[in-house]
């Protein structure tokens, strides 16, 4: 991404440790789309990455209006424009995948939500929270007038923890190493293994969910 057309060539954005650390426009891209690749090739929905978002979505406003001072419209304000275009897109992408998991696998994610410690990040934004709970809800609304009503008296309940559709943790996954990790355990019957850094793998999901939760790989 060309910076000439980003004012300030930064934002702000919080660390793990509550802290604003400085970013650049750059950078915010490279992690977004980072960011984007790994939801679209987990099994399961990872936590939200709303900052990111946020960040880029300024960005996005500044080139816009830097754009729009742009007077003579030449080659490169027209490349600018298929730039912004693009980041609209990974972003409508990444927020799509994310509703398509929640949709899926609703019961599963409001479980998961509901159990999950008070210092445990949460994987839904208070959007996609609110979201997923009023789509449980229509839907078993919809069962129930659809389906339950006419069944016999017996019959028109239901539980949503039975037959609970839930992501294949087991599935298997092609990742990239983003920084070398010593004694992974992939499989209970065999020995650790060491993963050095820049290394490609493809290894069941559910072995590397806790090296891909702490950014040591990317999914590809």
């Amino acid at each position: 991404m060309d910076e000439d057309l980003i004012p300030g060539l930064g934002s702000t954005q919080r660390d793990d440790s509550d802290e604003e650390i400085e970013i650049t426009a750059a950078e915010v891209l490279e992690k977004l789309q980072e960011a984007w690749n790994n939801e679209k090739f987990s099994p399961e929905l990872l936590e939200s990455k709303s900052d990111l978002l946020e960040c880029m979505l300024d960005q996005i406003k500044g080139m816009e209006k830097n754009l729009e001072r742009v007077k003579q419209k030449n080659l490169v304000a027209t490349f600018h424009k298929l730039e912004i275009d693009r980041i609209r897109y990974v972003l409508s992408s990444y927020l799509r995948t994310r509703l398509q998991k929640i949709e899926k696998h609703v019961v599963h994610i409001l479980e998961q939500e509901a159990s999950r410690d008070a210092d445990e990040p949460s994987r839904l934004s208070p959007e996609e929270l609110q979201y997923a709970k009023e789509y449980a809800d229509n839907m078993e609304s919809l069962f129930k007038s659809l389906v339950l009503q006419h069944m016999p008296p017996n019959m028109q309940s239901i539980d949503r923890k039975k037959s609970v559709p839930r992501p294949n943790l087991d599935s298997y996954v092609f990742f990239k190493v983003l920084e070398d990790q010593e004694q992974v355990m992939i499989d209970p019957e065999e020995q650790p293994i060491d993963l050095e850094k820049g290394a490609q793998h493809i290894m069941r999901y559910s072995a590397v969910a806790p090296l891909l939760a702490n950014g040591s790989i990317a999914l590809l």
